[in-house]
Formats: structure tokens, C-alpha cells, sequence
């Protein structure tokens, strides 16, 4: 496993790695250029044996403790440069590849589900003293329906039912569904 500062993506690394999912972590310590074209770089490649080949970009969001705010319960903005790059990954890698943004919320301390609008919220991994859950959403998916959020930060987001259709579980990513590393 590579050392990550981002504790986001080293969680989800781990949960790769536990659920058998072979993968390739990204150096992101530069961007690509492609064309004389600047890319973000993508966080992860991912063979996963139920969703194919994926391009991954991994976004850490931190799910409000009860009593919080609910406004930023599902938080999922990405800037427009992550949704443009990640097309242009899938050109580059070409058929079959498909982008996929991951949202990773960190559950409130002691969490083993969190109760939402869905039911319980299953806590997929516990990392370093912290629950995470994952949900993905198809890059291209959320293009054709995501809206500006900031003009000046030139983010983008989906509104909480959009998100709520397209985005679903990442169980789905590996047959291992709950893992526990100390």
C-alpha cells in the first residue's frame, strides 16, 4: 500500500485491498499532460470482478453527526476539471473503462450504521480508528446532470434527488462488504 496523506484515499485503498480488488493506486503528485492537455490525475484503477475496469477518483466527505446541520448530509460537489479529466481518461484508456467517482463519507465517531433516509448506513470499512461508507456515481452520469455550484471555484454538484438515483453502494465493487483493520 502506498503512503497517503489523504486519509480518504488510503481508507478506500485499504478497502480494495481487503475485498481482493485488484487495483493500481495513481501518484498524484503531478498532472498528466495529454496532448498538451493538463489532466487531474485519477486516484485509482480498479478491476473490480462485478463493475469491469473503473477509473476512479475517490471524494472524502464527512457525514454530520446527529443534530448537525442536514444540509450537508450528502455532500457530493466535484470540481468541473475532475469531470473533464475523467472523460478524457476514458478515451485514453478506451473501451470498456468507465469513470467513476467515489464518494467516502466518514461516519461520526462509534458508528457502526447510521441511521438516514435510506435505513441504516452500513459502515464498509473501519480504518484507523474511522468508519467509512462508499457510493459511487457514474462520471458520465453525473455530467449529464450535475449543476454549477460555484462560478468562482468552478465546482459542480447534484441535487440531492439526482444523487439520490444515481448514486449506489459500492458493496457492489468487491464481495467483501464489512472489513475491520485496527
Amino acid at each position: 500500500m502506498t503512503i497517503r496523506a489523504n486519509h480518504y484515499d488510503a481508507a478506500f485503498e485499504e478497502y480494495l485491498r481487503q475485498g481482493r480488488v485488484p487495483y493500481v493506486a495513481v501518484n498524484e503528485a503531478r498532472r498528466s499532460v495529454l496532448a498538451d492537455v493538463s489532466l487531474k490525475s485519477l486516484d485509482f484503477v480498479v478491476h473490480s470482478p462485478t463493475l469491469g475496469p473503473l477509473l476512479v477518483d475517490v471524494k472524502g466527505r464527512r457525514f454530520p453527526s446527529p443534530g448537525e446541520s442536514s444540509s450537508r448530509k450528502w455532500e457530493n460537489w466535484a470540481t468541473a476539471d475532475d469531470l473533464s479529466s475523467m472523460a478524457r481518461w476514458e478515451e485514453v484508456f478506451g473501451q470498456g473503462y468507465r469513470a467513476l467517482l467515489v464518494f467516502a463519507y466518514l461516519l461520526p465517531s462509534g458508528s457502526v450504521a447510521h441511521s438516514t433516509e435510506l435505513g441504516e448506513l452500513p459502515v464498509m470499512l473501519t480504518f484507523r480508528g474511522r468508519a467509512y461508507t462508499y457510493f459511487g456515481v457514474w462520471a458520465a452520469e453525473y455530467r449529464q446532470a450535475m449543476k454549477t455550484r460555484s462560478p468562482k471555484w468552478e465546482t459542480v454538484w447534484l441535487p440531492s434527488q439526482s444523487f439520490r438515483d444515481l448514486r449506489f453502494p459500492l458493496a457492489e465493487l468487491s464481495r467483501s462488504v464489512t472489513i475491520t483493520v485496527p
